[in-house]
């Protein structure tokens, strides 16, 4: 009897005893799933306007310039739209449109340039809040601009407004996910790519069922009101995290008792917590760390720029050209899938990072360069028998895009001292924006040369 009862005893006490820390792991988990919710909600906001803004601006403007236009073409269509709405009189074999995609793409990324090659010089000194509030005053204000435009040049300062938010957003949110696990990376690399598909379908079934663009932009200011409620209510801020106002000196954010307990678990907790609660010192960085810095990540920003470059060169400069006049779907139809294919392969490939990673990033450079080059010679000689070949290699395209932006942030925060890891996420993000620029001033000559054959 008296062996029996001890025995017992411990047995009903064991579970007791770790209730506190199953508790904990239940609350790290709904913690881990909030964070990775709001970033994904978060990218997707965040480049929802971008994503619109350029088909829909050109929406408007068709409507300004063209009196007998009826309907509204969905996204893409109208920079590709059948030479009878556009270009009447245009004799050219590849039924170009006489007002070329890559104007209204520099528009939508100059803003975005000059924003990531200063900002991160200087953005520490804002708090984030202020941050994101900024953004989302940007992005609702270009929707509106738009929607009300009379004029062309009312129109590009909408997308201007646009592009602002965009770049701004991009550089803060990397800088920010810093403060977490690396896992929310990927949930923020899954939302961007999220926009461009959700984007396109909103716009597109919106449009479709018969509201104007002016209408369908207004309905869409609910998506900068989605990223402030997804930023200030479904994140979980790290402790002590200064939301509205800069701290120059004391950049430390201190581990609570429940955290340091966790750590002791495992080591895996280990990195997890130290990811979470240690902030990086941005503000102690001088001016000459930060140029060593950027030295030392020219390898991801050119590679990445490289993939960006001939990306946005068959988006802008190649893509309306790729015109199958036997094929059973018309020129817009057919532009308007291209984009489609495109936007589901970075969709997917931005979501990857959970699944596989690839440290080789110039490999998917010079994959992205030989899509490019594979386009051109099509749009030259025209010896690819029919859509459905260019159709795989836009998603193709796609799936390399996206696989080398969440792969070069990822590398770059696992491969960067703690220290330095908030300014090289923001610093890093200038690389597909400079190749973006450079694809469509490269875009100009080449949609005038094919257009005057």
């Amino acid at each position: 009897m008296f062996i029996v009862y001890p025995d017992r005893n411990l047995e009903m006490e064991r579970p007791l005893s770790t209730d506190p820390v199953q508790h904990l792991h239940t609350n790290d988990r709904f913690k881990q799933w909030r964070n990775w919710s709001g970033f994904w909600f978060i990218g997707l906001c965040n480049n929802f306007a971008y994503v619109v803004m350029l088909s829909a601006a050109q929406d408007i403007l068709t409507k300004q310039q063209s009196e007998n236009t009826t309907t509204f073409n969905t996204p893409g269509d109208t920079l590709a739209m059948e030479s009878k709405d556009v270009n009447t009189g245009n004799r050219s074999r590849y039924d170009c449109n006489s007002f070329s995609t890559a104007a209204v793409l520099l528009a939508d990324i100059l803003p975005t340039l000059i924003i990531k090659m200063t900002a991160p010089l200087v953005i520490h000194k804002m708090p984030y809040g202020f941050r994101i509030l900024f953004c989302v005053i940007m992005a609702a204000t270009s929707f509106l601009v738009v929607s009300f435009s009379s004029t062309i040049w009312m129109s590009i300062i909408g997308v201007i407004f646009a592009s602002t938010s965009s770049g701004f957003g991009e550089l803060s949110f990397l800088s920010l996910t810093v403060f977490y696990s690396r896992d929310v990376l990927g949930a923020w690399g899954s939302g961007t790519g999220g926009a461009g598909v959700f984007g396109a379908l909103l716009y597109a079934g919106l449009t479709q069922v018969g509201l104007s663009p002016q209408v369908a932009l207004l309905i869409m200011l609910i998506i900068p009101f989605t990223m402030l409620i997804s930023y200030f209510f479904l994140l979980v801020p790290p402790p002590s995290f200064l939301q509205w106002k800069h701290n120059g000196s004391d950049h430390t954010i201190e581990t609570s008792e429940e955290r340091r307990r966790l750590m002791v678990e495992s080591e895996e907790e280990q990195e997890t917590c130290s990811q979470e609660d240690r902030r990086p010192g941005l503000g102690l960085l001088t001016l000459t760390e930060k140029l060593h810095i950027f030295k030392g990540l020219m390898p991801f920003v050119c590679a990445l720029g490289l993939v960006y470059y001939a990306e946005y060169f068959i988006n802008q400069g190649l893509m309306e050209l790729l015109y199958f006049r036997t094929f059973f779907l018309t020129h817009g139809e057919q532009y308007r899938w291209y984009q489609t294919m495109y936007q589901v392969g970075v969709f997917l490939s931005r979501s990857s990072l959970c699944c596989i990673k690839i440290r080789k990033l110039w490999s998917l450079a010079l994959l992205q360069v030989l899509n490019a080059v594979l386009l051109l010679l099509e749009v030259s000689y025209q010896f690819l028998p029919n859509a459905w070949l260019v159709f795989s290699i836009i998603f193709y395209e796609g799936l390399l895009g996206g696989t080398a932006y969440v792969n070069t942030f990822y590398f770059i925060s696992k491969e960067t001292e703690d220290s330095q890891r908030e300014f090289a996420m923001a610093a890093a993000s200038v690389g597909d924006s400079v190749g973006i620029a450079l694809a469509a001033v490269t875009a100009f000559p080449v949609h005038r040369y094919f257009c005057s054959l």
